[in-house]
């Protein structure tokens, strides 16, 4: 009888294996890691916590914190190359680890840019491009003047560290702004004030850059935001004009050459009702603006940035059907009795064409936990798809009253 060897004692040679390391182990490196198995390679990720989304599923974890040099220094040995799941690096850590050699892609000098709004819009402007009017915010009377020229409402945001709605604040008048800037400098928060766009809705252009300057970009979709945070992206964004599309795509990829990015990088966008588009926000990863492509494009974000970051040539961005909705499934305010396995089996069973992805996280309010593609052609039949699912999902409810027993 043939005896099968001992797996204890077996050796497995990794050495040919490029390793990328990803500092953060959330969802965008728990899907990173899915991408890395199908090219071959090994995605080490620096988590805090063993149950962190990609610490799950990954089997090479350092645990450690991405303000600790330490941890990062750590996490980089051996790699072929140290990327991002968030942008919350020091960059002075990320110098630091360039000094001594690592491949830190997108590099510090470019990343600093998605970290420091007001860095960004400065930045911006000296490169021509459009963005709302803004002005940094250091004493209430500087917000009160910008509010006064301006007109109430003004946009206040953080710096640094906002995302998902958290550190912005919309103040209508002057007195609330004085609040909001008297009780945000007294935490030590660093402001910038804007004026309130006028805005149709909000678009986002996904580019991937390497350093070769290859450069890609997917089509042009439409952001859906819901209490501060994305809750649906329809692919392509529809009914928007071929130059604008053209026109947003041009202004990514200037964008991500300017600065020297590498990776994906999501350029996120307001179209105003008069036909213009202004620069909101940049992110320097694969962005939830990009989820769509995961089954709805030839070359997904997360494996575009996989072959960014290493240098490869980059892939085909092309659509696969007229049209992809993606819908994130967020935390009901009060979690179903109905288990999450027992949802996605009557989800597959009326919907078996969606493509469901979850995030191993748990249940918490409006926590991004998953998120749901559907391909087809009618924009609007497909839409209503990817919310009803995602609604089922997190709330264990059908929105039009389906019941499977009937």
């Amino acid at each position: 009888m043939t005896r099968l060897p001992d797996v204890s004692t077996r050796s497995f040679d990794s050495s040919a294996l490029p390793t990328v390391t990803m500092i953060g182990g959330g969802q965008l490196a728990r899907m990173t890691h899915q991408a890395a198995i199908a090219l071959g390679q090994r995605l080490r990720v620096l988590a805090e916590h063993l149950d962190d989304p990609a610490a799950q599923v990954s089997p090479d974890v350092v645990l450690g914190s991405h303000t600790d040099l330490a941890a990062l220094r750590k996490a980089a040995v051996g790699s072929h190359a140290l990327t991002f799941d968030h942008e919350h690096v020091p960059t002075e850590h990320l110098e630091a680890l360039v000094a001594e050699g690592v491949n830190v892609q997108p590099p510090p000098s470019a990343l600093i840019y998605a970290q420091d709004k007001l860095a960004m819009r400065t930045k911006l402007t000296e490169l021509g491009l459009p963005v709302p009017a803004f002005t940094p915010v250091a004493t209430v009377a500087e917000a009160l003047r910008f509010g006064a020229a301006q007109g109430w409402p003004i946009v206040l945001k953080a710096v640094r560290g906002g995302y998902d709605g958290r550190g912005v604040w919309m103040p209508e008048s002057a007195a609330e702004a004085e609040t909001i800037v008297t009780e945000q400098l007294a935490h030590g928060v660093e402001l910038l004030a804007e004026a309130k766009v006028d805005l149709k809705r909000e678009l986002s252009a996904m580019v991937a850059r390497s350093p070769f300057g290859q450069a890609a970009a997917w089509p042009v979709v439409e952001t859906v935001q819901r209490n501060g945070q994305c809750a649906v992206v329809i692919a392509p964004a529809p009914e928007l004009s071929d130059q604008l599309a053209t026109a947003a795509e041009a202004l990514a990829l200037e964008l991500a050459n300017g600065l020297g990015v590498v990776g994906a990088m999501a350029v996120e966008l307001f179209e105003t009702r008069d036909g213009e588009i202004l620069v909101n926000e940049l992110a320097m990863r694969p962005h939830n603006s990009g989820h769509w492509g995961m089954d709805g494009a030839r070359t997904g974000q997360f494996e575009q940035h996989l072959r960014a970051v290493l240098d490869y040539p980059l892939g085909d961005t092309s659509p696969l059907a007229p049209v992809t909705v993606m819908a994130n499934i967020l935390g009901a305010q009060q979690a179903p009795a109905m288990s999450m396995d027992e949802r996605l089996h009557h989800l597959f069973a009326r919907m078996p064409e969606a493509k469901v992805h979850m995030y191993g996280k748990g249940e918490r309010p409006d926590r991004k936990i998953g998120h749901i593609n559907i391909l087809g052609e009618d924009v609007v039949v497909v839409r209503e798809m990817a919310e009803r699912a995602a609604h089922w999902m997190s709330h264990a409810v059908w929105t039009d009253g389906w019941d499977p027993h009937e």
